[in-house]
């Protein structure tokens, strides 16, 4: 009975990473002709030889959103693409840090009466 279970999540598996291979080639393959070879935050160029390291990020990180004109796709070198992912991960576990309304304001402004000072 627990040979069949297992059978049954092997297939289920092997058509889900089935499934991906076909959905990433075909948005890599997209991604590949439409935008120049470069890394979009290194600016690292690539050629035929080394275009294996060019990965497709997705902006919104929702790899089913693959729209025609390319609008949520971006090539980036596996460093910056693993950087990303690790930024976006963080974010989610931590909080936004940048949109954080709670954190303090600083009050001081230490050039407040540089004006003044010119002035004399």
């Amino acid at each position: 009975m627990s040979t069949d279970k297992n059978k049954r999540l092997d297939d289920i598996v092997a058509q889900s990473k089935k499934y991906q291979a076909e959905r990433e080639g075909t948005y890599r393959e997209r991604s590949l002709k439409m935008y120049p070879w470069v890394c979009g935050r290194c600016s690292r160029e690539f050629t035929h030889t080394n275009v294996q390291e060019l990965t497709v990020h997705h902006r919104d990180h929702n790899h089913d959103n693959n729209p025609a004109d390319g609008s949520n796709w971006e090539l980036l070198c596996i460093y910056c693409h693993d950087n990303e992912h690790s930024r976006y991960i963080e974010q989610v576990r931590y909080g936004n840090s940048e949109n954080d309304t709670s954190k303090n304001t600083t009050t001081h402004n230490p050039f407040a009466a540089l004006g003044d000072l010119l002035n004399k």
